[in-house]
C-alpha cells in the first residue's frame, strides 16, 4: 500500500442561524451567524496549505434542505479553490441537504464527485495507488433504511477501500436514527477507513481500521460543546495516523467556578473574569455558560441581593472589555446541599412538584414563549435538554433563597 493522505469531515451546516441568540452585541450576532462560513473557509485553507490527495465530505455540508443561496455561493467558492489546486473531492449529502430539497443550484467544478442516492464508487489513482471510495447521498430526510447492506465487500486487496456513511449506530438515540448500522457490518466490509458523519461529537468507534466521526465544523449551540474542526488523515502499510485539525471560530463551553470564601462581589468578578481569560487563552472567542459551586450560605446571600439578570449584566460588561470576544449566555449555582436536603415543607412541596412534572407539562407551562407569534422565529424547537435547564435554574433559585434565609 503507498501512503496516501486526505481530509475527513463532515456537518458544516452552513448558514445555520443560531436562534435564540438575539441577546448578543449586533456586531457578535453577525459574526455568531457567520461562523459556519468562517469554518468551513478553514478548511479549505487548510487544505491549500496542506495539498491532500483527496477531501471526503460526509453529509450535512447545508443546515437545511432548502440550501440558502449565501450557502451554496461559498460552497462553490470553495470548491473552485480547491479545483485550481488539483484537488479532488468526494461528497455525499445527508439528512438536512437531501437530495429531494428545493434550491437554485450552483454549478460545482469538475474535481467535486456527489454520490447519488444509491451506493455507489468513486476510483483515484494516487501515484500510481488504485483507492476505491463507496457512499450514497440521502435522497429524502428521512432514511431509515441500513444502507451499509448495499455496500460492496472490499475483493480487490492491492487498492485502498474508504466507506463514507452519514448515519448513526443502531440504537444510539442520542441523535436522530437514520441510515443505522452496526460496528460490526462496518468491519465486515474490509475496509481500509470509514469515514462518518451525522454525529457532532467526534469520536472514535474503532482503532484498526479507523471507523471515525470528526464532529462538525462548528458548534451550534451550548450542546455542541468543546473546539471542532476535521480530521487529517494518512494511510500506509505502517498503519494509521489521525490529526484532528481545529476549525471552529469559536467555542461554546460550561466553565465551573468555586465559590469558596466568597463574600463580596468584586471577589466574585475576579474568580469569573480569571476563569473566563483562561478559556480565552486557551480556546479563543466563546459563549460560556458559568456554574457556580460551593455555594454556602453567606454566598447564596450574597447572590440573593440581585437578581440573576443584574449579576449577568455587570459580568458582560465587564468580560465584554477583553478580545476575543466572550459571552456569558448564563449563570447557575449549585449550592453545597443536594436539593433533597432542603429544608422548610413549601420548598420541599414545591421541589417535588417541579421534579415531577412529565415532558409535555413543562412544554405546556412554556407555552407562552415558544409559541409567541414575535419569539418563535428566534427559537429552536423545545428539547429536553432545554426542559432540563430550565428546571436546574428554578431548583437552584429556591435552593439559593432558602440558604441564604436561614
Amino acid at each position: 500500500m503507498s501512503t496516501i493522505r486526505f481530509i475527513h469531515a463532515a456537518d458544516s451546516h452552513l448558514d445555520s442561524p443560531f436562534k435564540g441568540m438575539t441577546e448578543l452585541p449586533m456586531d457578535q450576532l453577525t459574526n455568531l451567524r457567520a461562523s459556519t462560513f468562517t469554518a468551513f473557509e478553514r478548511l479549505i485553507e487548510h487544505a491549500l496549505q496542506s495539498i491532500p490527495d483527496f477531501v471526503l465530505i460526509v453529509g450535512d455540508i447545508y443546515d437545511g434542505e432548502n440550501r440558502s443561496l449565501r450557502a451554496q455561493l461559498k460552497f462553490q467558492e470553495g470548491m473552485e479553490k480547491l479545483n485550481a489546486a488539483a484537488i479532488p473531492v468526494v461528497i455525499s449529502y445527508g439528512n438536512h441537504d437531501h437530495l429531494g430539497g428545493r434550491w437554485t443550484r450552483f454549478d460545482l467544478p469538475s474535481n467535486v464527485h456527489i454520490f447519488q442516492e444509491d451506493v455507489g464508487e468513486k476510483q483515484l489513482n494516487i501515484r500510481g495507488q488504485d483507492v476505491s471510495i463507496y457512499g450514497f447521498s440521502y435522497k429524502e430526510r428521512h432514511i431509515r433504511e441500513a444502507m451499509i447492506e448495499h455496500f460492496p465487500m472490499a475483493d480487490n486487496h492491492d487498492a485502498i477501500h474508504i466507506g463514507m456513511l452519514h448515519g448513526s449506530l443502531a440504537g444510539d438515540e442520542s441523535h436522530a436514527v437514520y441510515a443505522p448500522f452496526r460496528k460490526e457490518e462496518l468491519l465486515a466490509k474490509h475496509y481500509n477507513y470509514w469515514a462518518l458523519g451525522h454525529i457532532h461529537l467526534r469520536q472514535h468507534l474503532h482503532e484498526e481500521p479507523p471507523i471515525v466521526y470528526p464532529g462538525n465544523l462548528q458548534g451550534r449551540h451550548r450542546n455542541e460543546s468543546g473546539i471542532k474542526g476535521f480530521y487529517e488523515v494518512e494511510l500506509s502499510n505502517e498503519g494509521e495516523s489521525l490529526k484532528f485539525i481545529p476549525a471552529s471560530a469559536l467555542v461554546f463551553e460550561r466553565i465551573t467556578i468555586s465559590c469558596v470564601g466568597i463574600r463580596h462581589a468584586n471577589e466574585w468578578l475576579e474568580a469569573c473574569v480569571e476563569a473566563l481569560d483562561s478559556f480565552r487563552a486557551e480556546r479563543g472567542a466563546g459563549i460560556v455558560e458559568l456554574t457556580m459551586v460551593d455555594v454556602d450560605k453567606e454566598t447564596a446571600f450574597l447572590f440573593s441581593q440581585s437578581t440573576n439578570e443584574e449579576w449577568l449584566e455587570v459580568l458582560r460588561e465587564v468580560v465584554g472589555e477583553g478580545e476575543p470576544f466572550i459571552w456569558v449566555q448564563m449563570i447557575l449555582l449549585t449550592p453545597e446541599r443536594e436539593p433533597g436536603a432542603v429544608s422548610g415543607a413549601l420548598q420541599q412541596t414545591v421541589l417535588g412538584v417541579i421534579d415531577g412534572w412529565s415532558e409535555e407539562e413543562w412544554k405546556l407551562l412554556l407555552n407562552d414563549v415558544y409559541q409567541h407569534a414575535r419569539s418563535v422565529k428566534y427559537l429552536d424547537v423545545l428539547t429536553e435538554d432545554d426542559i432540563q435547564d430550565v428546571k436546574n435554574e428554578a431548583v437552584s433559585i429556591l435552593i439559593a433563597e432558602k440558604l441564604a434565609m436561614e
